[in-house]
């Protein structure tokens, strides 16, 4: 297995649960309903899965050991994808506050989340689309067989620093409980193939 493989199936968790996350958006405008417990756990899971986990592999040890191969950061596919981890983070944070002020009987709130979501889904699955096709394309062929392992262990220990224990098993519970939730297909269990580890920034 290569990092990049782990990333990828990363992205098959990410993908559906940006599922459930369309299908809250659409909700709010056929109904004018949000289920803002729902949405608050769709966006831990992308705060702390896509963001805490996926990102913080890429941006701590995938794109640094690719700058060291050559692949340019500015003006590369390294900075669009680092550009859009931070629009993705500005949307999450609007979503966040749009569903608080939901709960707080803002309901005019629901508009703001939905389009929010929106957003932030097609920015998620363009962005998956580039790295699963072009990014780690790249990477592939300018890693050596040892560079990958090396990324291997370091996604490893980065996982299973203390107080990251168990967090990605958790999450991936929580990507599976949406998915039933909302009709949309499982996610795969395993992504690392190590057991349960944790992803989330401290």
């Amino acid at each position: 297995m290569r990092a990049t493989d782990v990333l990828k199936a990363e992205h098959r968790a990410i993908e559906r649960v940006l599922d459930c996350l369309d299908t809250m958006a659409d909700q709010w405008h056929r109904l004018g309903t949000l289920d803002a417990d729902s949405a608050h756990q769709a966006i831990d899971f992308f705060r702390h899965f896509a963001d805490g986990c996926h990102h913080h592999k890429e941006e701590k040890h995938l794109f640094p050991m690719m700058e060291t191969r050559g692949v340019a950061k500015e003006r590369g596919p390294i900075g669009v994808m680092l550009h859009e981890h931070d629009e993705g983070r500005q949307l999450l944070s609007v979503m966040d506050a749009a569903v608080t002020e939901w709960s707080n009987g803002n309901r005019i709130a629901g508009d703001s989340f939905a389009r929010a979501a929106e957003e932030y889904s097609v920015l998620l699955r363009q962005h998956i689309s580039k790295e699963d096709h072009c990014l780690f394309a790249i990477a592939d062929h300018v890693l050596s067989d040892e560079d990958q392992s090396d990324l291997l262990s370091a996604f490893h220990h980065a996982e299973h620093q203390d107080e990251r224990e168990g967090k990605h098993e958790v999450y991936l519970n929580l990507a599976e409980e949406l998915t039933r939730k909302y009709s949309v297909t499982p996610v795969v269990k395993s992504t690392c193939g190590k057991g349960a580890c944790a992803c989330t920034h401290a």
